[in-house]
């Protein structure tokens, strides 16, 4: 699906306008918002790769990274900055997906598929049986500060929320930014027509290796996020399930704009969440009915109603 990025500023500054309304929503709610601000970040990446012709069932790799980052330089060196923490959790996932993406960008369709599963997964069994890190049950985080200032019980939510929103913002116009630029604009041309770009002079290796490292960056943000909000990790961030609801996610939302899979993950949690509450043994069948019907009616995700409203 060709999108027209150059409303993209309009569409963020709209989540944006939504994101400060969450200040007065049910305390729950403004939580689950939040997680899926962190998880729909990784579901970014997932999504572009997709432009890139690349699927990614392991992508909790970079979100696991990230987390854990955040949560060991915490807990265990004693850094509480959330600052300093977060540009940790990006710097680390980013290095992984510059070593990963030299291998992984060789790959296409079912090969890159299951390679960068195998290679989630490799780091999920190392994180359960590493004892000093939890184990299956992961390892809480402690209360963490701002240039100095830890916030009150009270405060802290806000303080939380609000950092979250900023940066999923910012990480939204950041890409906006990158899928107007020359290499951006080149993902397409990968999934549709390889041979075609090398006669161009471009590399389509070199083109799926920046978007390997840059939804690496996103994914490692949002699981700096997760720690930051749940103040919890665990391996769990790292195993298959989780990479493949990121998948689910981009292709539930949709590819036409960079906040699509914020808003599909939220709304996919918002479902998770009434489901289980009215029918506990069922949840999952209603999950998956409301699932399917999506994709039958909604081929090309949620955001295809947005992108028929504008062209009508």
């Amino acid at each position: 699906m060709k999108t027209d990025f150059r409303r993209e500023p309009l569409y963020i500054a709209i989540l944006a306008g939504l994101l400060i309304l969450g200040f007065f929503l049910p305390s729950w709610l403004r939580f689950l918002l939040q997680t899926a601000m962190a998880g729909g970040l990784v579901a970014l990446g997932v999504a572009l790769q997709m432009r890139a012709g690349l699927v990614n069932f392991g992508q909790g790799l970079y979100y696991a990274l990230g987390g854990y980052a955040v949560g060991m330089l915490a807990a265990q060196a004693g850094i509480t900055d959330i600052f300093l923490l977060l540009i940790a959790a990006v710097v680390v996932s980013t290095v992984a997906g510059v070593i990963l993406g030299l291998l992984l960008s060789r790959y296409r369709e079912i090969f890159y598929a299951m390679l960068s599963l195998a290679v989630s997964m490799i780091l999920y069994g190392l994180l359960v049986k590493a004892a000093w890190l939890g184990s299956t049950d992961g390892f809480n985080i402690p209360s963490l500060s701002y240039l100095g200032w830890t916030p009150s019980r009270a405060v802290r939510p806000d303080v939380y929320y609000a950092t979250t929103a900023i940066l999923t913002v910012l990480a939204c116009l950041a890409t906006a930014r990158y899928l107007t630029s020359g290499a951006g604009m080149l993902c397409e041309a990968v999934a549709e027509n390889e041979i075609r770009l090398e006669y161009l002079g471009a590399s389509p290796r070199k083109v799926a290796f920046i978007v390997i490292v840059v939804a690496a960056a996103l994914s490692g943000l949002g699981g700096g996020l997760l720690a930051m909000s749940t103040g919890h990790v665990d391996p769990l961030m790292t195993n298959w399930t989780t990479s493949g609801g990121f998948v689910f996610v981009a292709l539930l939302a949709g590819r036409g704009s960079t906040i699509a899979p914020v808003i599909g993950f939220f709304l996919l949690e918002l479902v998770r969440n009434y489901a289980l509450d009215l029918a506990p043994n069922a949840w999952q069948m209603i999950l998956g009915a409301v699932m399917l019907t999506v994709i039958l009616l909604l081929p090309e995700g949620l955001w295809s109603l947005v992108e028929r409203r504008r062209k009508a």
